[in-house]
């Protein structure tokens, strides 16, 4: 894999990873919601307005442009798998940003996901 190729996974792999996050802070900025037929129109107008998740709905737009060159230029066995890293950055960005628990078990985890991309990238 060239340095363009890999720049347009990490690309795309970030994009997800914030657009995750912000959606996580959008909601956080809402709070909590039912579902419900009188809540469409008032939670679905503050969902369409909070600026994180606009940004995080850019984001993925962006990231689907980037993915598509990706695509383009390596075999989709090996950069689907690459997505994987998402999971470790917005682990560790959720726990720095949103003060989420992290934890032995995720870092377990973590090393697994960072283990396997490792083996599929050198196949």
């Amino acid at each position: 894999m060239n340095l363009v190729s890999f720049g347009l996974i990490f690309t795309g792999v970030m994009l997800n990873a914030a657009a995750q996050i912000l959606m996580k802070a959008g909601t956080n900025a809402i709070g909590h919601f039912e579902f419900s037929a009188a809540n469409i129109l008032p939670i679905g107008w503050k969902l369409a307005t909070e600026w994180h998740i606009v940004t995080a709905l850019f984001c993925y737009g962006i990231s689907v442009v980037v993915w598509i060159l990706a695509l383009s230029r390596v075999p989709v066995s090996i950069a689907f798998p690459m997505l994987s890293m998402a999971y470790v950055v917005n682990a560790v960005a959720a726990w720095y940003l949103l003060g989420e628990a992290f934890n032995p078990t995720k870092l377990a985890g973590m090393g697994v996901i960072i283990l396997g991309v490792i083996i599929i990238s050198r196949a």
